[in-house]
């Protein structure tokens, strides 16, 4: 059984190899970023599967010193009526296995106070699958940000 638990330093070797190998999807992340991540952000969770590691996954609550121009663009638009997931990443061993639908699960379920979950999809380079799963989990696009090199779908889930 999966479960969501907080980061500790022992992870952070398996986080930044894991955050490099899908580096094209995300924004780069070395040794300081991520302890600026965990700083700022509400929650740093590595997914643990049967006491392996299966990937990890940021939010972020609003008021965050967050620095991210996605991260601000909801900001501005939703002031605190919002929570955002930055990034989740699956090990390539624990894709297609129902984890991805775990982790929304649980973040779904602490977003609801704040009314939404936000997040962003790539365009340019784009990702049909995370396109595909955001769409069967009833995300809609509410905005775009970046060009033709890098482009992202800006997203939300309503929820109540």
């Amino acid at each position: 059984m999966p479960k969501l638990r907080r980061i500790d330093p022992a992870d952070h070797a398996q986080v930044l190899a894991l955050n490099e190998a899908n580096v094209v999807k995300l924004a780069p992340m070395d040794g300081a970023r991520l302890l600026e991540l965990d700083r700022v952000a509400d929650r740093f969770d590595v997914i643990d599967v049967d006491g392996g590691f299966g990937g990890f996954v940021i939010t972020f609550a609003p008021g965050s010193t967050y620095d991210s121009e996605n991260y601000r663009w909801f900001t501005e638009r939703y002031d605190r009526h919002f929570y955002y997931l930055d990034r989740i990443v699956l090990a390539d061993e624990h894709r297609r296995q129902g984890l991805g639908t775990f982790v929304y699960d649980e973040i779904e379920h602490v977003a609801r106070r704040y009314g939404r979950l936000a997040l962003e999809v790539n365009l340019v380079p784009r990702n049909d699958a995370s396109l595909a799963f955001h769409d069967r989990r009833g995300y809609a696009e509410v905005g775009r940000l970046g060009d033709d090199a890098h482009l992202v779908s800006l997203m939300e889930k309503r929820l109540s």
